[in-house]
């Protein structure tokens, strides 16, 4: 059973202001129409969209307007977070959107909220992730979240582009066939001497 709605914005994978759509009812009793995203398609709701259309259209221009001057200061932007973490990397506890938005607000002075930034889980390990952040349905930026134990590796893995553990990991399994190597030879010697 779908739903009819009047879009009052641009909604990504669903379509652009004005369109009438099928969604499905808990998509649009529970996001589209609390966040004001669109009306029930009823023939009084039509009636007040099209005679509220260029004052929509307006004001959406607007915001996007306001949005682009934003995105220049927040597009590329790298945002350190210091968290505590194992030695292997792995942070005891998460980093969510909550936390990238308000690192990101600050270091931009720009209004960044937690549903604008886009991150499909929360990152649980130490290095350098790419998100993105919707400041505007049209308007999108990119970010670079820079997660690690103290400032000074934070500087470290931003000059990089890498995790500390990875190298560290990466050291670990070139120094493996040496020593693989050493061990046979005194396993060999071993044998000789028995």
């Amino acid at each position: 059973m779908a739903t009819q709605v009047i879009l009052l914005e641009r909604v990504e994978k669903l379509g652009n202001m004005g369109e009438i759509v099928n969604v499905k009812p808990g998509y649009a009793r529970n996001y589209l129409l609390p966040q004001k995203k669109a009306l029930r398609a009823s023939k009084d709701n039509i009636a007040y969209f099209e005679s509220q259309k260029k004052t929509l259209a307006a004001e959406s221009e607007k915001q996007k307007k306001e949005a682009e001057k934003a995105a220049k200061k927040v597009e590329g932007l790298k945002v350190a977070l210091i968290r505590a973490a194992s030695e292997s990397g792995q942070l005891y506890g998460s980093v969510n959107s909550r936390d990238i938005a308000n690192e990101a607000a600050n270091a931009s002075g720009e209004a960044i909220t937690r549903a604008m930034v886009e991150i499909n889980q929360s990152y649980k390990t130490i290095g350098l992730f790419p998100v993105k952040i919707t400041l505007h349905p049209e308007v999108k930026v990119e970010i670079t979240v820079n997660i690690a134990r103290t400032p000074e590796e934070a500087d470290i893995q931003a000059k990089t582009g890498k995790a500390l553990v990875a190298d560290a990991i990466e050291a670990i399994e070139e120094e493996a066939p040496a020593n693989d190597a050493a061990l046979e030879e005194v396993l060999e010697e071993g044998a000789l001497v028995a």
